[in-house]
């Protein structure tokens, strides 16, 4: 039992950061595109946009209502004080999805579109803000009472910190997003997305390299865990490789290609989680809350691996399917 008790937190820290990773890649291009229509010079240009999206945004957003079922069930407790402590930038989050959700359905319909061509763009950005601040103040460590509850007060997630991190995670959709539409259209709108790729691409590593610098200076159990043996060579070899994958994604869109950066992008995503879980881990709520107190019994946590494991390849497999269907070009009949 002692070994569930250590074990099973570990396999559902695992499962959740994927579900993580997998919504802010799918569902992060999608908030991207989002942010870059309201830069769109014409409703023609737009509706491309618009397009690009139409049969895989709602799939997307599945794996954030999974991720937060998960979070309930794995680790209730977490669950509780996360929730408590963001409540403010979860609401711009939910209040973000909702005016896009519905702006995206009343646009097709509406003979004015630009209330809601607005609406879709701003509820994007307030969306990815919300995200971001809520990123960033978990990272930051939450204030908790000897129980674990919210012990702190509304306002502390306003920080510079999270306000940094909810801005780099901005450019990082635009970045993925540009990314998207380079393989979504052509002509004139390529090039322009090229364009907004290359300055997303130079502001996220901006951002990522100051709050690489801030973190250690900020926070304490980071900068124990950054230097500490033999992490330290681990965390050497990320900027290292971070470096390298940035570079290759200029290179692609230097040269013009079309599938490379998108995935140049995605991988460094993946390297950005990795980065985290490894600064994170074995808390869930730095430094307050670790996966084996927040764990729910082991009982339950066998219990949704069973089905969890059953529905993990049939939402991947509806995704890839997805995406398989609705590959190819978005072109206007007048953009070219």
């Amino acid at each position: 039992m002692e070994t569930l008790d250590y074990f099973l937190p570990q396999v559902w820290f695992f499962i959740l950061a994927l579900f993580l990773l997998l919504y802010v890649m799918l569902d992060g291009f999608d908030l991207g595109v989002g942010i870059l229509s309201i830069t769109a010079s014409s409703e023609e240009r737009r509706s491309i946009l618009m397009t690009s999206l139409g049969n895989i945004w709602d799939a997307n957003e599945t794996w954030l209502v999974i991720m937060g079922g998960t979070l309930f069930g794995a680790f209730p407790l977490a669950y509780s004080t996360i929730l408590n402590a963001l409540y403010v930038p979860i609401l711009v989050m939910i209040f973000g999805l909702i005016f896009r959700a519905v702006a995206f359905e009343f646009r097709e319909h509406a003979e004015r579109k630009v209330f809601w061509n607005l609406a879709f763009g701003i509820g994007s950005f307030l969306a990815a803000v919300g995200q971001g601040l809520s990123l960033g103040t978990v990272l930051a460590g939450i204030q908790v009472d000897e129980a674990g509850h919210f012990a702190g007060t509304i306002m502390d997630w306003c920080t510079v910190p999270a306000f940094l991190v909810a801005l780099t995670l901005v450019q990082g959709y635009v970045l993925i997003g540009s990314t998207y539409l380079i393989t979504k259209t052509e002509g004139e709108l390529q090039t322009t997305h090229y364009r907004t790729a290359q300055i997303a691409a130079w502001t996220t590593l901006f951002g990522a390299i100051l709050i690489t610098l801030v973190t250690p200076v900020f926070y304490t159990y980071a900068r124990e865990r950054l230097f500490s043996q033999p992490l330290i060579y681990v965390f050497a070899a990320i900027p290292l490789m971070g470096i390298v994958l940035i570079w290759q994604l200029l290179s692609s869109l230097n040269q013009k290609r079309e599938t490379a950066p998108f995935i140049w992008t995605i991988l460094i995503f993946l390297l950005t989680f990795i980065g985290l879980a490894l600064v994170v881990f074995p808390y869930i709520i730095p430094t307050e809350i670790t996966i084996y107190e927040a764990a729910a019994a082991p009982s339950a946590l066998v219990f949704m691996l069973v089905f969890i494991g059953f529905l993990i390849p049939i939402m991947l497999a509806y995704n890839i399917y997805n995406y398989i269907v609705f590959r190819g070009k978005v072109i206007g009949d007048q953009v070219s």
